[in-house]
């Protein structure tokens, strides 16, 4: 008697060893990549003035995101009258020092006047809605009071009190102007379609005006501003992380004095609390002196 042998069960065999040699691997390639951490695009979030103590939670959010080999790119979320010159040339220069390694992305919220646009120039690439307030671009001051002699106090030199004479003070700020327009000039380049006495007029552009003008690149959200951070990051399946917590941030440092001068009835105004020179945007000035 023959014994015939069924070739089922060894096709069975043979397709279940193939689908082990297939499944394996897979799995093994899953069980990898869940342990490689995905790329990720770092946000800054800006919602004040720029002065010592914003410019110093910003300038440690961008650390981080250099220091990080996970962070590829950096997304700054901006509403912003501006602030001081010397904090706003500040964070400027790490957004500068960040982008020679990542790409930056600035989104325009509700604004970026003055000091703010001044740092958003600083960026790859810029994003506004169509009714965000964008420019105002220039300096401005508090004159120093002529030399003067109070009975009371004493000072070794004319300019002690005020530290610089008036027509010094104006240079000064001639300087600062012309500073400001070469930033912006640097950071737009052939983009930008204003001619500078039109820029340095100090205007105050709508978002749909900003984009016709060259002072951003395209109108859109801050989904886009992270696609567009992606994109020139060369990344995808990207996760998106707030720096602020990155940083090792807890609580908003807040200034004890106050960047914005309050009124008789403690209300906040749009007037620095201390005189000085700007890269701010103050509303109503005109109407207020």
């Amino acid at each position: 008697m023959t014994l015939e042998t069924s070739s089922v069960p060894q096709t069975t065999w043979s397709l279940s060893r193939i689908s082990i040699w297939v499944i394996i691997p897979l799995i093994i390639g899953i069980l990898l990549s869940l342990l490689i951490p995905r790329p990720a695009i770092g946000v800054i979030y800006l919602s004040d003035a720029i002065y010592y103590y914003s410019a110093h939670d910003m300038i440690r959010q961008i650390a981080a995101a250099k220091n990080s080999p996970d962070i590829r790119a950096v997304v700054i979320v901006m509403t912003s009258p501006g602030g001081t010159v010397t904090d706003t040339e500040s964070v400027y220069r790490e957004i500068m020092s960040l982008r020679k390694t990542k790409p930056v992305v600035t989104v325009i919220e509700g604004m970026a006047a003055s000091g703010g646009y001044y740092v958003a120039s600083g960026s790859d690439y810029i994003i506004a809605k169509a009714s965000s307030e964008i420019g105002n671009i220039g300096v401005i001051g508090t004159l120093p009071q002529e030399p003067i002699v109070y009975e009371d106090v004493y000072s070794t030199g004319p300019y002690k009190i005020w530290g610089m004479p008036r027509d010094t003070f104006s240079r000064e700020l001639e300087m600062l102007k012309i500073g400001f327009l070469e930033v912006v000039k640097l950071g737009r380049a052939d983009r930008l379609k204003l001619a500078d006495e039109i820029i340095l007029r100090g205007e105050v552009y709508s978002g749909s005006d900003a984009l016709k003008y060259g002072l951003i690149d395209r109108l859109g959200s801050q989904t886009d501003a992270e696609e567009k951070a992606a994109e020139l990051a060369g990344i995808r399946h990207y996760r998106v992380i707030d720096l602020y917590d990155e940083a090792g941030l807890t609580a908003k440092v807040m200034d004890p004095m106050g960047f914005f001068l309050t009124d008789s009835n403690g209300n906040k105004t749009t007037y620095p609390a201390q005189p000085g020179s700007y890269l701010l945007y103050i509303p109503g000035l005109g109407d207020a002196q």
